[in-house]
């Protein structure tokens, strides 16, 4: 027994035993309740955490919540399982070449396949609290020769399976004589990390395969019987075909005031991420009673060696994934200062600005004579035509009808996915709206710059060449998308909705809130259809895709420029701010310092942004 340790056990009863005690069933079930006892934990977990478990309902006497623990046996309701989520329209037949969209990917010794199909095992069901129920599920139809490497894990509610596990093979199985050990193995034996059982002896149970020496575990095991898992269960893959992995999406968690007694589950991910980066994430789960930020995780992802990235697909293949998915890019029915072309915007009077020169250059269509390379060192940047008041405003308010997306084609997630980044250039960005509790309060400089980049990006898995999510950029930071939670126009194309004057993307109608939405105070992202759109599946220009090689995608020498896309003017935004403090109620009256605090750093200056290639999610992955 470890001190400080314990987990509160509901001594259950027979009716014999109850009538001998005089409880009626009523007062049984109270009885239960008062007679709950600690008792120590007979070992601990392999994180270094107390072992938490939960009998009967597993009511925590002194936590917030009580989790009910069941695989499925409750024969009075009829549960409905999530099924794989299905896009809209059937794929089609992507046109040949290399190993696209083929079922299964090399990654070196070993060769992956996308499980997308799973059985439930059990699931956690909080009686009070506001944690969500979280089901396990073991992966299904696993094709002869593969092994899977963990159990899946997904919050319940959702009326599909949103997620997939790889299944592995060792392709140098039989390779005589062997040079090295095998790429798979079984697991020594497994640790129990979490238990939980009920009053009517339906338990749930995670365990960790413990690696032999020179490998690692990929994932954990959930049962529903309190012995270990078979050993052929999963496999451990040898140590150097791994890389770390970390946590980062919490996918349960049962808070509670004991830290003995949190146990929390969390969807795991590289922890080196970018098109150069060879990190395979296997879709399975960690958890742990005792994890804090910064740990070393208990599994690893796998790693592609194979440095050809064979499932990539080609050139072709890219266009017709752009023709097939291709987003249409809704802008707000009020909005003002809408995308161009790059060729348009510098033949319509955009000059290129040097520091300690009066007077900018014009730019060629391509953007020729732009200084290339290096870095933003402040010495040049773009600016609209500034003799021309008249031509000045029509830049500024872009030219809808020459407008394309410029696409950068990049690996992801060691080369198992294809990231398609889809690029909208509009010539200014507008003036922000402030919500400040019912008040909506135009501004009149803050918010502005001249030049305005924004994106989102397609995720495209190479196993099957499905779409699988969508990341929607939103001005600093943004937010990926499940495909099932997109929004469809046709076929399988989805919508994208930029902002009133910021563009920023978004996958659904309405107002977005940057800022504290507790206190309903930041700035407004509006959101609608309107007759301003481009179809991206038609209006795009592939402008990189490194991975094809050298020639394959001629990059635009516009896309070389790494300075500002507009000058850079600080100018004291406190009259607009003073304004908003006078027009609030005594009540929501803040000190203009604590109200600067809930808005955006951008809004007080007016800089225009870099181009697309000295975005650190150029090369890296995106920021969420």
């Amino acid at each position: 027994m470890e001190d400080g340790e314990s987990s509160i056990i509901l001594e259950d009863l027979t009716a014999e035993e109850a009538y001998a005690k005089g409880l009626t069933s009523s007062s049984r079930e109270k009885w239960r309740k008062e007679t709950a006892v600690a008792v120590g934990h007979p070992r601990r977990n392999s994180d270094g955490g107390g072992l938490f478990s939960c009998f009967g309902n597993a009511y925590e006497m002194f936590g917030r919540e009580c989790c009910c623990w069941d695989n499925v046996t409750d024969y009075n309701h009829v549960e409905v399982e999530p099924q794989s989520f299905a896009l809209p329209s059937p794929l089609p037949q992507w046109p040949q070449g290399k190993e696209f969209a083929k079922g299964k990917i090399s990654l070196g010794e070993i060769e992956a396949v996308q499980i997308t199909k799973f059985k439930k095992i059990w699931s956690c069901s909080p009686l009070f609290g506001k944690s969500k129920s979280v089901s396990f599920y073991k992966p299904d139809e696993i094709p002869q020769g593969f092994s899977i490497v963990g159990h899946y894990c997904q919050p319940d509610g959702e009326k599909t399976i949103t997620g997939y596990v790889l299944a592995v093979k060792d392709l140098s199985a039989n390779q005589k004589p062997r040079k090295s050990l095998p790429a798979l193995e079984k697991p020594l034996n497994y640790t129990l990390s979490y238990s939980a059982n009920t009053l009517y002896k339906e338990a749930g149970y995670i365990w960790l395969p413990n690696a032999p020496v020179g490998y690692k575990a990929m994932g954990f095991v959930a049962t529903v019987e309190p012995n270990e898992p078979n050993l052929d269960e999963v496999r451990c893959v040898r140590a150097d075909l791994t890389e770390k992995c970390e946590a980062c999406e919490v996918v349960f968690s049962s808070s509670t005031l004991f830290p003995r007694s949190q146990f929390q589950v969390w969807k795991t991910r590289p922890c080196k991420r970018g098109m150069l980066c060879r990190g395979v994430s296997v879709g399975t789960f960690f958890c742990s009673t005792s994890f804090t930020k910064g740990d070393d995780l208990t599994v690893a992802c796998l790693k592609n060696l194979d440095s050809s990235l064979m499932a990539m697909p080609n050139l072709e293949q890219v266009n017709a994934l752009i023709k097939h998915y291709g987003p249409t890019v809704y802008f707000h029915p009020d909005e003002i200062y809408l995308p161009s072309s790059i060729p348009w915007f510098f033949k319509n009077g955009a000059l290129l600005f040097k520091d300690g020169k009066d007077n900018g250059i014009a730019i060629d269509s391509k953007g020729s004579n732009l200084p290339a390379g290096g870095r933003n060192d402040g010495k040049y940047w773009l600016d609209l035509p500034s003799k021309d008041v008249q031509n000045r405003h029509v830049v500024k308010c872009g030219k809808i009808e020459t407008a394309e997306l410029y696409v950068h084609v990049k690996p992801a997630k060691g080369g198992t996915f294809t990231d398609i980044a889809m690029w909208v250039f509009c010539p200014f960005n507008g003036p922000a709206t402030l919500k400040v509790g019912l008040l909506n309060l135009a501004m009149n400089k803050v918010g502005e710059h001249v030049g305005d980049w924004e994106h989102y990006t397609l995720r495209i898995s190479n196993f099957s060449g499905e779409l699988w999510s969508v990341y929607f950029s939103e001005h600093s930071g943004g937010e990926w998308v499940d495909a099932h939670d997109l929004e469809f126009i046709e076929g399988n194309k989805s919508i994208v909705y930029a902002s009133k004057n910021g563009h920023a993307s978004f996958p659904h109608p309405g107002c977005y809130l940057q800022g504290s939405t507790k206190l309903g105070i930041g700035v407004r992202n509006d959101c609608a259809k309107s007759k301003y759109y481009v179809d991206s599946s038609s209006k795009y220009r592939i402008i990189a895709a490194e991975y094809l090689g050298e020639g394959t995608v001629i990059e635009p020498p516009w896309l070389q420029y790494m300075r500002e896309w507009g000058p850079t003017i600080e100018y004291k935004s406190g009259y607009e701010v003073d304004e908003i403090i006078n027009h609030l109620p005594a009540f929501f009256r803040f000190s203009v310092e604590s109200l600067v605090k809930l808005f955006p750093i951008e809004l007080y200056s007016e800089a225009g942004p870099t181009g697309p290639k000295e975005k650190n999610n150029w090369f890296g992955d995106e920021r969420w």
